[in-house]
């Protein structure tokens, strides 16, 4: 008998079916297509041909300023989550096309079923590991490979700590980075994966992007090739080295600006992946 609980992910992309595909078939697998919610920003935009029965609606694209259209964006797929809720569902996640929420693959369990087994009261967290190329032992994305058989070393981010998973209607801050108005819980056994930053070869494509340089992100992708640096030049230890310690320092401290995420001290450690993830299918 299956006594997971319903869930549904959402996430809204734009010129991203590299890592559509991949999130759909990621948590198509660990949720079902069916309950994937996905929305393209732009009318120019074309369904991933991985989306197979998953929820894909393309809406108007908005032309809005970068700061305004993530506020925008979040507030769309915060009041997409609560609709969902109405409809039954009992946990949302929101991710990213490129950011992919795991359990501990030592749990034996997987997403859906853990999620179910621990008591979420608002939101939880999954520790954020930001993955970059390491120059000096991993090649370009090959595309028809999967991407944790590629990459094995990830900085530490809080920036991807983020409040992933809700279990009522709540509002997402920018780039689900908080809840607003309420606290984070960052769970042992949960990560989350960002690829976003593991293939240098595409962080230069978008810093020159002539889309991207018109919206105002340029400067945004070329800040986040320091993921690239660090992983290539900073000494790496092994993530289970690691992990606790950096909860812990994430549970305790705050940055100055926000009681509600979470604070690295300044501190870039890099972690060897262990080997038990690399099979998870992502």
């Amino acid at each position: 008998m299956n006594d997971n609980k319903k869930i549904a992910a959402v996430t809204m992309a734009r010129n991203d079916e590299f890592f559509l595909n991949r999130w759909i078939a990621y948590y198509g697998k660990e949720l079902g297509e069916e309950n994937l919610f996905v929305y393209l920003d732009g009318l120019d935009q074309t369904i991933p041909a991985g989306a197979g029965n998953a929820n894909v609606k393309i809406c108007e694209k908005n032309t809005l300023n970068v700061y305004d259209l993530e506020r925008y964006r979040l507030k769309f797929l915060s009041e997409r989550a609560a609709e969902l809720f109405a409809k039954g569902y009992e946990l949302i996640i929101g991710a990213d096309s490129d950011e992919f929420l795991v359990a501990d693959p030592n749990t034996g369990m997987g997403l859906a079923t853990y999620l179910s087994s621990i008591k979420i009261k608002t939101t939880v967290s999954g520790l954020g590991l930001d993955f970059g190329e390491n120059m000096n032992v991993e090649d370009p994305f090959d595309e028809s490979l999967p991407l944790l058989q590629q990459r094995s070393y990830a900085l530490l981010s809080t920036r991807y700590t983020k409040t992933s998973v809700i279990a009522r209607p709540v509002r997402w801050g920018w780039g689900f980075h908080r809840v607003n108005g309420c606290n984070f819980y960052i769970d042992r056994n949960l990560y989350l994966l960002h690829f976003g930053n593991s293939d240098f070869i595409s962080l230069q494509k978008k810093a020159t992007d002539p889309e991207i340089i018109a919206s105002g992100r340029a400067k945004h992708f070329k800040k986040r090739i320091r993921v690239v640096t660090d992983v290539t030049n900073l000494c790496a230890k092994d993530g289970d080295e690691l992990f606790g310690r950096a909860r812990c320092i994430q549970t305790i401290f705050r940055p100055l600006y926000a009681w509600n995420k979470p604070a690295m001290l300044g501190m870039r450690w890099i972690a060897k992946i262990p080997e038990r993830f690399k099979n998870i299918g992502i």
